[in-house]
């Protein structure tokens, strides 16, 4: 009875840990005095990392796309991102809710409908942004994505390299990045 209930206390004690672990893994940094007013504009989506299936099979098919990011009535920002998709432009907007920190959003994915949590975690505003996104795709699949935004379309070496290291200490691995081609179309509707 004793070992029963030695081993019942350890697996309780390696299920605590699991869960520390996990919302250690989870935290992350945001930008330092966040300023919502310089972050909006146009950026154009240059890197990307994430642990999708589907990102992992068209990833070699995606191009730079454009996004625009304009305050909304509610406080927070509408993301109006243009991209290519079957040969045709196609335009999406999310309402990015603002959480109680500066730099922290959430959002509800139109093809999930779960909530996913943005964070800003790095910019210079005149640059480059670094944010993270997690959320849960369905039961028992979280999704996660890095992202580096630039103000032109060709970032430079060492804002990649920023990225990069960046993709890497949130675990994806070198595969997983990808610096997305440069691309006039679907730009035109933003310049």
């Amino acid at each position: 009875m004793a070992a029963l209930h030695t081993l019942w206390m350890g697996l309780v004690l390696l299920g605590v840990l699991g869960v520390l672990q996990t919302r250690a893994q989870a935290q992350v940094s945001l930008q330092p005095n966040f300023q919502q007013d310089k972050f909006l504009g146009r950026w154009f989506t240059s890197g990307l990392a994430s642990n999708s299936s589907w990102f992992r099979e068209k990833k070699n098919a995606l191009s730079m796309c454009i996004s625009v990011v304009a305050p909304s009535a509610e406080g927070g920002l509408n993301l109006t991102t243009t991209f290519l998709r079957k040969d045709q432009c196609e335009t999406r907007t999310l309402l990015l809710r603002p959480a109680e920190t500066p730099g922290c959003y959430s959002y509800t994915s139109p093809h999930w409908g779960s909530t996913h949590d943005v964070w800003v975690v790095a910019t210079d505003y005149e640059e480059y942004a670094l944010l993270y996104t997690a959320g849960t795709k369905s039961p028992g699949q979280d999704f996660h994505m890095a992202t580096l935004y630039s103000r032109t379309q060709t970032p430079r070496a060492e804002v990649k390299e920023k990225f990069s290291t960046f993709a890497k200490t949130r675990g994806f691995t070198e595969d997983a990045i990808v610096f997305l081609p440069k691309t006039d179309r679907c730009m035109e509707e933003h310049r």
